[in-house]
């Protein structure tokens, strides 16, 4: 097993592990030192760029024709998995049938805009598509004879500064392979997005673009997917996973000969850091008893014993607030209370026709169609000033959780406890490729009742405590390879660049996990520009900022300077 670096906190600490490896014992033997030079072998010869197999499509920006040359669903590995021709539906339930059943999960599409065709310094903006961390089957962001807003699509504006534009498909969870085995479990999303980087590292001359200015852009799962991948740069934990794919790179001793680093990161909402995810949610929800006084408290007990995990694990990050306080149980309310503070004021300041309802006021959103109404008892402004005179965080906690539904308990790992199989929740990201699905936190493994699953003392025979301790089991590697949190501040060649958004009305993921990512990057000396804030009145979401996001890309993209020289 790949056990190089020890988890953080406690719940990683004690976090499950599996009873098989999804990759060759014969490759997962090697886990060389990353190689900066390299020599290309047959498999790299096998994925070489092809610049002429091109469709031309006409697209409009802001109104004016723009041609794209679409390279479309290019393999970008040697060794694709195999997937099954119906794959689940999504929320709805169902099944969707797929055409690309050989690579369809491993392929990318690439869309260059006219001002690129010959341009190898433009940077490649590479969109990571899996939501709620789900198998992203791929898909072409960019169509013939569409019409784009720069203002409002970030695809339009990709297009329109002259970047390249990459969709890239990646397995992980829900995915089916053509043998009927789940062959998306973790880390098979990072260790994809990492094989797309190493295919345009290898192609870097041949392609339009290039492949020091990668930024890569996802929202929710996808933002956690495109942290992971930003976090981890050329670490040689992922390399037997890399070479199982046929990921370009990887020489015939399993030893790598390219790179995996990227050069920014924009990500929205990401749901990140799972092995710690329930007890931060549920710590969130409980410390101002957020559950209790909205009427979501349906498992008193499971909530209470899990937020009680809360205060050793964001002690055991070590992590400081910008002005050196400890950002600590303790002290956590009152950061995210400045958070959302900085966010308002930010938000009155960039323009004057923005405004905050009073208290007593209402706030409006309106979401598929349907206007809600909610009244404003928690955030005070002066408007005057334009600023925060106070925000009381046990009412807007309640608020957050009034206008969106809070997730049951537990939030993240919920399948098979209780007697709940029908969860969606990420439960079946982890296990062996042969097991639907596998618990990975103590409170789910030890209440985990379902008969038969797999998971659980129920099932096992074995407490939490005795099934990690077993030499033979890897889960723990699995949440340790999908954690950004574990590769900021190590030898890990972490992105310079970040731009992370998450919004104060989500209530998906607590803002605990953003606040500890923005901390921990913050800290890491690789980090040169670092953008994060809570963002105002948006819920769980992403791109709703495109003229700030693309204004932050070009802004680091002069400050870097001609990536070929």
């Amino acid at each position: 097993m790949i056990r190089t670096r020890l988890l953080r906190g406690v719940a990683l600490a004690g976090s499950l592990v599996l009873t098989s490896v999804a990759v060759p014992a014969s490759v997962a033997a090697a886990a060389p030192a990353q190689s900066r030079s390299h020599a290309a072998g047959s498999q790299d010869a096998a994925l070489a760029f092809d610049p002429s197999r091109y469709t031309t499509i006409t697209v409009t920006v802001d109104g004016r024709p723009l041609q794209v040359r679409w390279y479309k669903e290019i393999c970008y590995v040697a060794n694709p998995v195999a997937a099954a021709a119906q794959q689940p539906g999504g929320p709805g339930g169902g099944t969707t049938t797929i055409s690309n059943t050989a690579c369809g999960y491993q392929s990318m599409n690439v869309f260059v805009p006219e001002s690129a065709f010959g341009d190898q310094r433009a940077p490649i903006y590479f969109a990571v598509n899996n939501s709620g961390w789900m198998a992203s089957y791929i898909r072409a962001s960019v169509t013939a004879g569409a019409a784009y807003n720069s203002a409002t699509s970030n695809v339009g504006a990709a297009l329109k500064a002259g970047y390249v534009f990459v969709d890239v498909a990646s397995r992980s969870r829900g995915l089916i392979g053509a043998d009927g085995s789940f062959p998306g479990k973790a880390p098979a999303a990072v260790t994809d997005a990492k094989a797309a980087v190493r295919y345009l590292r290898l192609n870097d001359t041949a392609m339009p673009g290039s492949a020091e200015r990668i930024v890569v852009n996802g929202t929710s799962g996808g933002g956690a997917l495109a942290s992971a991948l930003g976090a981890s740069g050329n670490s040689a934990e992922y390399t037997p996973y890399l070479a199982a794919v046929g990921a370009a790179g990887i020489d015939a001793k399993g030893r790598s000969t390219l790179r995996d680093d990227v050069f920014a990161v924009n990500a929205y909402c990401p749901i990140t850091d799972l092995g710690n995810a329930d007890i931060a949610y549920e710590w969130l929800y409980n410390a101002l008893g957020t559950r209790e006084t909205t009427g979501q408290n349906l498992s008193p007990a499971a909530a209470a014993e899990t937020a009680a995990r809360f205060a050793a694990y964001e002690k055991s990050l070590g992590l400081r607030n910008p002005d050196g306080s400890r950002l600590t149980a303790a002290t956590m309310l009152g950061t995210i209370q400045q958070e959302v503070v900085r966010s308002a004021e930010t938000y009155l300041k960039e323009d004057p026709a923005h405004t905050i309802p009073p208290l007593g006021g209402t706030f409006q959103f309106t979401a598929g169609g349907t206007t809600k109404s909610y009244v404003n008892d928690w955030i005070d402004v002066d408007t005057a000033t334009r600023t925060v005179r106070s925000v009381d965080m046990t009412k807007y906690l309640a608020f957050v959780a009034t206008q969106a539904a809070l997730k049951t308990t537990p939030a993240f790992d919920a399948v098979g406890v209780a007697g709940n199989n029908a969860s969606r929740t990420e439960t079946n990201l982890f296990g062996p490729p042969t097991q639907r699905y596998l618990n990975y936190t103590e409170y789910s493994w030890i209440h985990n009742d379902v008969p038969g699953d797999g998971s659980g003392l129920d099932d096992t025979g074995l407490t939490w405590k005795q099934y990690t301790a077993q030499p033979s089991t890897t889960v723990d590697d699995q949440i340790h390879l999908i954690n950004p949190m574990d590769f900021i501040g190590t030898k890990a060649d972490t992105a310079p660049n970040w731009y992370v958004r998450h919004g104060t009305r989500d209530r998906d993921t607590a803002f605990t996990v953003s606040v500890n990512l923005d901390r921990a990057l913050a800290a890491d000396k690789q980090v040169e520009d670092l953008d994060y804030r809570l963002t105002w009145n948006q819920p769980h979401a992403g791109n709703y900022d495109v003229p700030e996001a693309m204004a932050w890309i070009d802004r680091i993209v002069q400050k870097a300077g001609d990536p070929l020289a």
